[in-house]
């Protein structure tokens, strides 16, 4: 008799129809993790940034054929559905089922830990579907799994380094670039969600991670590229990372570039990437007079992608320690206290930021 194997897919989750923009906004933006007032003040900031914030954000999300809501669940569930095949055919004598854990809507963390718990898991693996490790992200949904379930599990931390992740990007970005007709005089916008300059200087290693997983990527596309790392979806009066993604694309755009922008940091299509990156970027873009635009596809369910997902989890199932980071042992720099290995193994060199 096998294992009953629970493997929990962390994600931010989506309003499902426009009258939940507003309420899934307000669980967003009360979060510590992403507001760090005391609790009333946050809760007031959330009560007043949902309410000023909902009107435009409903209609950003009627641009997308989704009802009027978050494609991001059902993109979640597919990818759900072929990680399960996967593991079926790598651990043929246990019972593996994924079960989804959205931060901020339906299906919440804590219903996704009532559905483990009923249907009586042997192991549970948590799998961020956040490629790269933040407070803000993974850290918040671990927090949340905590609360809801106190039983064992083991943890997948980040895999941004990870040879299959990386060759999944690289082979989207190759396949946009077919697309648009192989064009020269090239401007590559590796494009993540951007955080207040405060958190990651608070520890969080997510823009360390992102600008060397960059890195990987410029050795992996042709030489006379243009390779920029940005940061989009800047929100509240906080600096922010940077170089701004609209900023950039301003830039290239008014140089004549060709540009291709790919999202990073996202793995599924929602309305950071349909809609900021594919519709007010683009604007962006014609406005400055770029020679084209075109915009990269999230991974989805790309096949090196789901097999490396699959990796992460049975090397997660095989180790001692109950958390897995990215290649087995801690990678961020010791100065990134936000990490959650708490006894760095060894140390990795300084991120080295892309070349614009």
């Amino acid at each position: 008799m096998g294992r009953k194997i629970a493997v929990v897919l962390f994600n931010l989750g989506g309003p499902d129809k426009a009258e939940s923009v507003r309420p899934f906004l307000k669980n967003l933006f009360r979060d510590p993790a992403i507001i760090t007032a005391p609790l009333p003040i946050r809760w007031f900031l959330a009560r007043l940034i949902s309410r000023t914030r909902a009107p435009s954000v409903i209609k950003n999300y009627a641009m997308m054929d989704a009802g009027g809501g978050s494609p991001l669940l059902p993109e979640t569930e597919e990818q759900a559905a072929a990680l399960q095949t996967e593991l079926a055919k790598q651990l043929p004598e246990d019972e593996v089922r994924c079960f989804i854990a959205m931060r901020y809507w339906h299906p919440f963390t804590e219903q996704a830990a009532k559905n483990v718990k009923a249907w009586g898991a042997d192991e549970v693996v948590l799998l961020p579907l956040y490629p790269q490790f933040s407070t803000t992200t993974t850290g918040s949904s671990l927090t949340a799994w905590k609360k809801a379930y106190k039983d064992p599990v083991r943890t997948v931390c980040c895999y941004p380094f990870e040879e299959d992740f990386v060759s999944a990007h690289v082979e989207r970005i190759m396949q946009a670039w077919e697309k648009a007709g192989r064009p020269e005089n090239v401007s590559l916008l590796l494009s993540a969600h951007g955080l207040p300059e405060k958190i990651v200087k608070d520890g969080d290693p997510y823009q360390w991670q992102c600008e060397t997983m960059a890195e990987m990527i410029i050795g992996r596309v042709p030489r006379d590229w243009e390779v920029t790392a940005c940061y989009q979806s800047r929100v509240g009066p906080l600096k922010w990372i940077g170089p701004p993604t609209e900023e950039v694309i301003a830039e290239k755009s008014k140089a004549g570039k060709n540009i291709l922008i790919a999202p990073i940091a996202f793995v599924s299509e929602h309305i950071e990437t349909l809609v900021e990156l594919g519709e007010e970027y683009r604007l962006v873009a014609e406005e400055h007079g770029a020679a084209s635009y075109t915009r990269v596809e999230a991974l989805g369910t790309h096949p090196d992608f789901i097999s490396m997902l699959a990796r992460e989890t049975t090397e997660a199932l095989s180790m001692k320690t109950p958390m897995r980071s990215c290649g087995g042992d801690r990678l961020c720099p010791h100065e990134f206290s936000g990490c959650p290995h708490k006894q760095p193994v060894r140390k990795a060199g300084q991120a080295i930021n892309p070349q614009s």
